[in-house]
């Protein structure tokens, strides 16, 4: 994997796939590597995708100051391999958890991004939080899987505030379809999340949601905000308030997607994807 020095010093790396005009990825989790968005469906035979491990996760190190994992001190990373890469403006794709540190990027550095293409994305960096019914709601769209029962009851607890509650039973509710390809990328996923340094990531002072909003309402590139029609991370509801913090953002819903939506109609989601990068 090619790697690159981050601003204090830390060796970042970065996946590569594709050819053509480069988009920077940002995994979410937060603090997991890239890995888990594979060529994201396909979309690297129109693009050439930089993914990063964040620092901590992957092939990147663990630097000296763990207060470095906060999200705010994360964007002299994206900043550090744009320099890299020798870009004068970058198109960025964020993913989940990864769309917090795209805005607070855009937030610092409006003018080096060219393209923003926020994937179910997070909506911590702007203040805006799904409610516990809003989840439910999107999960009763499921209640004809065969899974639904045991799910719901563990979901159910969980908004209810039970935070020893089986996280697990409710991972069949981030995907479109619970078939063994979803099964299968699920299970990939353990043990590729740094924990401690998800939690430094959105400690005290990492967002400003004020400043992050005032940033949107003046940013005036290209935006898609992609939202699956089943994502229980983060409901339609919640991405179309999001997208309405822009100025002008294309707004789409995947039908019948959940959290991964190149996973779940890899042809929908590179087409949507491809055509507004361009």
């Amino acid at each position: 994997m090619p790697v690159f020095s981050a601003h204090d010093g830390t060796e970042l790396a970065y996946r590569v796939s594709g050819e053509g005009a480069p988009v920077v990825c940002l995994p979410g989790g937060p603090m997991q590597d890239s890995v888990y968005l594979g060529e994201l469906g396909g979309l690297s035979a129109h693009r050439r995708l930089i993914m990063m491990d964040p620092r901590g996760t992957g092939r990147s190190a663990v630097p000296e100051d763990a207060g470095s994992y906060r999200c705010d001190r994360l964007v002299d990373d994206v900043e550090a391999l744009r320099e890299h890469l020798g870009l004068d403006r970058l198109d960025l794709l964020a993913h989940s958890a990864g769309a917090n540190l795209a805005v607070s990027y855009v937030t610092r550095h409006p003018e080096r991004v060219g393209r923003l293409a926020l994937i179910a994305p997070s909506t911590r960096a702007v203040g805006i939080a799904a409610t516990g019914e809003s989840r439910l709601a999107t999960a009763r769209l499921r209640r004809d899987e065969p899974w639904f029962a045991a799910a719901f009851a563990a979901l159910e607890a969980m908004v209810a505030g039970d935070a020893a509650g089986d996280r697990k039973a409710v991972d069949p509710f981030f995907y479109g379809r619970w078939d063994a390809a979803a099964q299968a990328h699920q299970a990939a996923q353990d043990g590729r999340r740094n924990a401690e340094a998800a939690v430094a990531f959105g400690a005290e002072g990492a967002f400003d949601p004020d400043a992050a909003r005032a940033a949107l309402a003046a940013f005036t590139a290209p935006v898609l905000l992609l939202a699956g029609e089943v994502d229980l991370n983060t409901p339609p509801s919640v991405a179309a308030e999001f997208a309405g913090l822009f100025p002008d953002a294309a707004f789409v819903v995947q039908p019948g997607a959940g959290h991964f939506p190149w996973l779940d109609d890899a042809g929908r989601f590179v087409a949507t994807t491809a055509t507004f990068l361009g």
